[in-house]
């Protein structure tokens, strides 16, 4: 079924809002020295923030599928009271500033925090090292995941699990053989947005890791560091940044429209 036309009115703001989205990552392409370009980005110093920023991305966007996926899926269930409040704690990373998300971190994991220090005790530091990266990463990122998935959840057809169900299928072979193939394009795409929200991480990750190189130091960190020492380097990591960002949005849109065309 065909969806009714648009008023025409609704073109100016819908340019509008185009426009203030795009204007500026043209401005950025305007201002990029291009004949520097390859210089500037292989750099020793881009060069580790690149490979810290994807490998500590990696790692956080599956934890952020290993971990929002059963959340989404007991979150798309919950009804009542008990899910207003669940749900908000789940998602509440999404609206917190980046600094405060650090500052929660650093005092709960850090080496004098409530947690941290009894795991000082034990030998175990997280603050100011790549796992702090990571668990930084997490905290934003996955918030993002759980809400495609779970929006998923509550518009799929519950019918295909209740005949599976009635035909003596277990809840494991349910969620696996039934839930998780109708699902598959929305963890795909909530997959991407975790990775693509971790990549652009800054006042978490400072706040709860620091800066170090080659430990800590991904790559917004290296581009704030290069913004006042060297400007064009700053612009031509960001460069590398929004490439890899698109990519991974194209690839995302990528699967889901092949999956749409099997469905």
């Amino acid at each position: 079924m065909t969806r009714p036309g648009l008023p025409r009115w609704l073109a100016v703001p819908a340019a509008l809002a185009l426009a203030l989205l795009g204007v500026p990552l043209l401005g950025l392409l305007v201002r990029l020295p291009w004949s520097a370009l390859p210089q500037l980005i292989n750099s020793e110093p881009a060069r580790v923030a690149l490979s810290l920023s994807l490998r500590t991305c990696a790692i956080s966007m599956g934890l952020s599928v290993a971990l929002g996926l059963p959340l989404a899926l007991f979150l798309a269930r919950l009804r009542g009271r008990a899910a207003v409040w669940v749900r908000t704690l789940a998602l509440m990373p999404m609206v917190l500033p980046p600094v405060v998300a650090g500052l929660v971190l650093l005092v709960t994991l850090g080496r004098r925090g409530v947690l941290g220090q009894w795991l000082a005790q034990a030998g175990i530091e997280i603050g100011f090292t790549t796992t702090a990266v990571v668990i930084a990463q997490t905290f934003v990122s996955m918030p993002f995941f759980v809400v495609a998935v779970e929006g998923a959840l509550r518009t799929l057809d519950p019918g295909h699990e209740v005949v599976a169900a009635t035909l003596g299928a277990s809840p494991s072979v349910v969620l696996w053989r039934v839930t998780m193939p109708m699902l598959a394009p929305a963890i795909v795409n909530g997959a991407a947005m975790a990775f693509a929200r971790s990549l652009g991480e800054f006042g978490a990750t400072l706040t709860f890791a620091g800066s170090l190189q080659g430990t800590t130091r991904t790559m917004p960190l290296e581009i704030y560091l290069q913004r006042e020492t060297d400007p064009d380097q700053a612009l031509a990591l960001s460069l590398v940044l929004i490439l890899v960002a698109m990519v991974l949005l194209l690839a995302s849109a990528f699967v889901q429209r092949r999956w749409g065309h099997r469905a």
